[in-house]
């Protein structure tokens, strides 16, 4: 029998806010089957339930429901089957509102939601504390359920972002729950997808070799029956999709080799990418795993309150000023007050624009009570207006101090979690754990490739040079850790960066992490290096503990540090 034809899964969100456009860009663009859109992140799981907070009929992405208003007709006349994690911590919430949608533009459309995740009410006696959200990753059985009664509109809460392409692929070719390589090569796809832009282009190291970058197309994943899928967009949309942008996305954020998710565990250490022509990637060679004997669990808890002011240091001296402020400051505080202080350069000698000579001197103190860093934090540097180093002034107005969140994680027994699908009649279908499990264990590292000999050996004439010549990057969070990915194209470059990218040479390149415990995993099949960095995040995005509190440039920090590299590769 010949093959069913791939299920062509577009996504249209990789963030709640995304471009609002998309969603209409990918139902009149050209043909797919299903549309996702990934609306949830730690930190906006944290802005919902501050939402929720506010008014408990709230806690979901709104944006969706004004995306559907104009086109949700257009996505029923197409069949095309929309599957949306916008529910956020209200997933029943959302498939009302968006049944009453439905009826008000007389449309016959099926709206099904999935809940379970949420497990705020019961947090305390699973041992989470008394957080202000607690959502476990769900996985896509719920999803698959959901669409087999006949949805034509899925919403979810927290599952994990591939979840949103494993559910249809399992649903639309019968797939098993241990179906594992199948289900793997799925979880593959849908993590290249689930950011959106980042798979055609956006945020990528090399951008400069995309022609149109302008305004990116959207991911399409064309996955077959066997797992395997093409990374493809609409034709003659911007951006570009190469073997170099999807293995930027596969190394976003992620940990070892073993990618673990609630249904399934997939090998990235196994994954080949190769070029199935102009903006088409074929994923082939996935290995699936049975998941481990927990769900992850997202717990995002008030941590206290922060504020911070900026102060400009222009022209001579620009360390002794930071020194002056940082004591007067210190005397004012209360001792119980945390302050970290940060002096970013930025100026520079005989400077032609007076901006140019400034430097900036950030302050963050942070307490759990808010009038200590409130107006006493902030009245102390108006105080220092006319009485502290020549030239001062500051960025900005001091400003209240403002509650910050904590995002950790946490692992909970499969069977500890009610997954459901509900219908739009309103039947309720419980999704069993998980048949077979498999405690998560690390990959041991690869021997790597041989060392590099001759032209980029150890006698080598070298030249100093950015990393960035020879690499690429892609960095992010998770937590108050950071991943950085970093690969080359070819068999010398990997040659090379394998035996000179060390744990040792990272902290020497990154002096941020050299006190912090730093994970290397070395992926031979993508000729790829990925570091993990724990701590360097502080508590989290949302603790807001470091300029770049999502580690979104790291890798770019990392690609512009100097180092002696072969000419051979220059």
């Amino acid at each position: 029998m010949a093959d069913p034809p791939p299920l062509r899964v577009a996504n249209a969100s990789g963030f709640y806010g995304d471009r609002f456009a998309a969603v209409e860009e990918m139902l009149t663009g050209g043909e797919i089957d299903v549309l996702t859109g990934d609306y949830l992140a730690e930190l906006t799981m944290l802005i919902l339930a501050m939402d929720r907070l506010k008014d408990n009929t709230r806690g979901y992405a709104t944006t969706f429901l004004r995306q559907m208003e104009a086109n949700l007709a257009t996505a029923v006349a197409a069949g095309v089957k929309v599957v949306v994690n916008a529910g956020g911590l209200n997933p029943s919430g959302l498939a009302d509102k968006l049944r009453d949608l439905a009826a008000r533009l007389a449309l016959d459309c099926a709206v099904a939601h999935v809940e379970g995740d949420d497990l705020l009410p019961r947090a305390d006696g699973l041992g989470l504390g008394a957080p202000l959200a607690a959502n476990a990753y769900l996985g896509a059985w719920g999803i698959a359920a959901a669409l087999e009664s006949g949805a034509d509109v899925v919403v979810t809460g927290r599952v994990t972002d591939a979840s949103l392409v494993v559910g249809p692929a399992a649903a639309h070719f019968g797939w098993s729950s241990t179906d594992w390589d199948r289900l793997a090569g799925a979880v593959a796809a849908g993590h290249v997808i689930e950011c959106g832009t980042q798979a055609t282009g956006g945020n990528f190291s090399r951008f400069t070799e995309i022609t149109d970058l302008i305004h990116p197309g959207f991911p399409i994943a064309e996955i077959h029956h066997d797992g395997t899928a093409v990374i493809t967009k609409h034709p003659g949309t911007g951006g570009a999709v190469t073997v170099d942008t999807v293995t930027a996305q596969l190394l976003y954020e992620i940990g070892g080799p073993r990618y673990a998710g609630p249904d399934v565990t997939t090998r990235f250490d196994r994954l080949s990418l190769i070029d199935d022509g102009p903006d088409r990637v074929r994923i082939s060679g996935a290995v699936g795993e049975p998941p481990p004997p927990t769900l992850k669990v997202g717990v995002n808890r008030l941590g206290g309150h922060r504020n911070e002011v900026v102060f400009v240091l222009t022209g001579l001296d620009v360390e002794a000023k930071a020194e002056l402020v940082k004591a007067q400051m210190g005397a004012a505080l209360d001792p119980s007050v945390t302050v970290d202080w940060s002096l970013v350069r930025t100026d520079h000698p005989d400077a032609a624009v007076e901006e140019e000579a400034s430097a900036l001197l950030r302050g963050v103190v942070r307490s759990d009570d808010p009038d200590l860093i409130g107006r006493a934090f902030s009245g102390a540097a108006v105080e220092l207006a006319l009485a502290s180093y020549p030239g001062f002034h500051l960025t900005a107005p001091p400003s209240k101090a403002s509650p910050y969140g904590v995002f950790t994680a946490a692992y909970v027994p499969h069977d500890e979690v009610d997954h459901v699908a509900v219908t739009a009649d309103g039947t309720r279908t419980r999704i069993g754990a998980p048949t077979e499990t498999k405690e998560l264990e690390p990959v041991p590292e690869t021997t790597g490739p041989p060392p590099p000999t001759g032209g980029i050996g150890p006698d080598a004439t070298t030249r100093r040079a950015p990393l960035g010549i020879v690499a690429m990057a892609r960095s992010g969070d998770k937590g108050g850790s950071a991943n950085i990915g970093v690969w080359v194209r070819t068999d010398d470059e990997w040659n090379w960066l394998a035996h000179t990218l060390t744990v040792d040479r990272l902290r020497e390149l990154l002096p941020e992490a050299k006190d912090l415990p730093v994970t290397r995993y070395v992926l031979d099949n993508l000729k790829a290096l990925n570091f993990v960095v724990e701590g360097i995040l502080g508590e989290g995005v949302a603790s807001n503990a470091r300029f770049d509190p999502q580690a979104k440039a790291l890798g770019e920090w990392l690609l512009s540090r100097h180092l002696d590299i072969p000419e051979a590769l220059l």
